[in-house]
């Protein structure tokens, strides 16, 4: 088993972990805070941990646990080397939450992402009205 096989089995224990732990609502839904920092039982708070999940659009976002630097993305490599860039020397941990997630902080990623995720939303609008 590699070195990188190793840290992905972690990262993923760590987000199965962090998955059980979230509260949800009575609907079963998981609330909009679902993008807190992270219980420090769950990982150090040495180590960075970004969160890289997909939103409503189907686009990636990169964003740092503690919410101070985030960014949409088209492809998944994309916010994952963003993490890499922003924790930078050192390496990070990578949180992928199952649920879809909107960025709630300034887009430091591609910025051409804000713009395509507002033709994929006006886009799916028009898709999803009826000829009268």
């Amino acid at each position: 088993m590699t070195l990188q096989m190793c840290e992905e089995a972690a990262m993923a224990a760590i987000a199965l972990q962090a998955v059980h732990r979230r509260p949800t609502s009575a609907s079963g839904s998981v609330p909009a805070t679902a993008l807190r920092p992270l219980d420090p039982d769950v990982l150090s708070a040495s180590i960075p941990a970004f969160f890289i999940g997909r939103n409503k659009a189907g686009l990636w976002f990169a964003r740092e646990a503690r919410g101070r630097v985030g960014g949409l993305f088209l492809f998944r490599s994309s916010a994952v080397d963003f993490a890499n860039r922003q924790s930078a020397p050192a390496r990070c941990a990578l949180v992928f939450p199952t649920e879809t997630v909107e960025l709630d902080i300034e887009n430091r990623g591609n910025p051409l992402m804000v713009l395509a995720e507002r033709a994929m939303r006006l886009l799916a609008r028009m898709t999803t009205r009826r000829p009268t």
